[in-house]
């Protein structure tokens, strides 16, 4: 069996996107999509929460500038990124049908202006240990949108594993990803690049938190209007560290409120580490906040 879940992705959403494949028999395959957004930390955020709000999440988002990888669901299962083709549930063809949706536009190629790094590499590893080649059965691409009906064998599709566009899936109408260069997806990734694990970060580099903001943060902000901040810059280093834990929906870890949702998954936390009762009341304390920043890389001021 190859890789469920990549170790180098950030998690995206709950994790339940879908469920088991129709055709497990068939070969495993990749489809490529663009989600017709600009890229960077900001659409990262507002395209990755958009996907979950309208229930069309793909298994990877990723940020082709900036090579930001995250994932939504187990690879071994269905993802909700495309359209059935009559009774045929598209999403759950193969042993795998592995969605990645790119930050970027059809009309504008990715690959004449990405930055891939090691979470690509990471990526292609993941989809080649599920025994998907490297090739593209259903041939060229969609060039412009008017030719967004092309390659769209249903023979291929059911039966050939490797690379598509959504322009190539059957029953749908997209064209993305465009006209990318299909070479490029390979030569970033060679079969033999070893994937260089993320170099450890320099003690003296990690962020500080401020456990007096953070309280006074805790006890202010769930009672200000949606989105209320108190001290957001301490408050957003710990959201994140929350949602690393798998305690915090990615639409509340960046926005700077230690709100009821934060307070709430913050218990989450005081009760993994042992605490309960009054001591679990997810308003953070010295001990508690230290060892969340020792698993996440932050430092704590008391």
């Amino acid at each position: 069996m190859g890789e469920i879940w990549i170790k180098e992705a950030e998690r995206l959403g709950d994790g339940s996107i879908g469920g088991a494949m129709d055709s497990p028999s068939a070969p495993g395959r990749v489809v490529w999509h663009t989600t017709e957004s600009g890229h960077g930390d900001a659409s990262f955020k507002n395209v990755g929460a958009y996907l979950t709000s309208i229930g069309a999440e793909p298994h990877i988002l990723y940020d082709p500038t900036t090579d930001r990888l995250g994932q939504y669901g187990p690879l071994n299962q269905s993802a909700r990124a495309l359209k059935n083709d009559g009774a045929t549930r598209t999403n759950r063809t193969g042993k795998v049908c592995i969605q990645v949706e790119v930050l970027a536009r059809a009309n504008t190629p990715f690959t004449g202006y990405w930055k891939p790094g090691p979470n690509f590499l990471a990526l292609m590893r993941a989809i080649r240990s599920w025994g998907v080649p490297d090739t593209w059965p259903a041939g060229a691409l969609a060039k412009v949108y008017a030719d967004r009906n092309a390659s769209r064998s249903r023979t291929t599709w059911a039966g050939k594993g490797g690379h598509y566009g959504h322009s190539n899936v059957p029953g749908n109408d997209h064209w993305d990803p465009g006209n990318i260069d299909r070479t490029a997806i390979f030569k970033a990734a060679p079969v033999d690049a070893p994937t260089t694990p993320t170099k450890p970060a320099d003690p003296s580099t990690k962020p500080t938190v401020d456990l007096s903001n953070v309280i006074s943060a805790a006890r202010r902000d769930p009672g200000l209007k949606q989105g209320g901040t108190t001290h957001a810059a301490d408050v957003r280093i710990v959201e994140a560290a929350l949602k690393a834990e798998g305690l915090l929906a990615a639409k509340y870890a960046a926005d700077g409120s230690f709100g009821s949702s934060t307070v709430a998954a913050y218990r989450k936390w005081q009760l993994k580490c042992g605490y309960t009762g009054s001591a679990a009341d997810g308003i953070p304390g010295k001990a508690s906040l230290e060892k969340l920043g020792a698993k996440r890389g932050f430092k704590v001021k008391a």
